[in-house]
């Protein structure tokens, strides 16, 4: 009790961190270099493109259906206008056309998270678990130790409560 009124006294919180440095989660393993970190942090830029990528190609396929749906509107307006030809045509020859031959979006989104993304990501993960004892974000936690501000209550090394890890 009495350091705890001793530490408010001096200004800090009774729940002030005993450390300042970067959670258990994300500090470095004994013997992981600053090259291997560095390595490690590309592989996961890398991998953090691929998923915005990935997001790209599930909009490509979510927009090209959505533009397949209005395709019926369209040939339902184009008859109660008094248009068949137009809309037969539209109807046979846009309507559940192949993307490229033989495919659909959603059969390139499985071919891409086969052939590309889960192998892609697999491997990120395996690099990180073998190399860096599957301590994610090891190059970021580095970046921030340098760029914050020492106790500044807005630079905190990591969230408040427990450490996480």
């Amino acid at each position: 009790m009495e350091q705890e009124t001793a530490r408010e006294t001096a200004g800090q919180s009774a729940q002030a961190p005993r450390y300042d440095g970067p959670d258990t989660a994300h500090q470095c393993p004994g013997g992981v270099s600053e090259a291997t970190v560095e390595a490690l942090g590309s592989l996961s830029k890398a991998l953090e493109t691929i998923e915005r990528a990935r997001g790209h190609l599930y909009g490509f396929h979510q927009l090209t259906g959505t533009a397949d749906f209005e395709l019926d509107r369209a040939v339902r307006l184009l008859r109660d206008a008094g248009h068949k030809e137009w809309a037969d045509r539209v109807e046979t020859e846009l309507l559940g056309r192949n993307v490229i031959p033989g495919h659909w979006t959603f059969q390139i989104v499985e071919a891409y998270n086969r052939t590309y993304y889960e192998p892609f990501r697999d491997l990120e993960q395996e690099a990180v678990t073998r190399l860096a004892e599957g301590r994610d974000h090891l190059f970021e936690a580095r970046l921030k130790e340098r760029r914050r501000t020492r106790g500044h209550p807005d630079h905190t090394p990591c969230p408040p409560g427990p450490d996480p890890a």
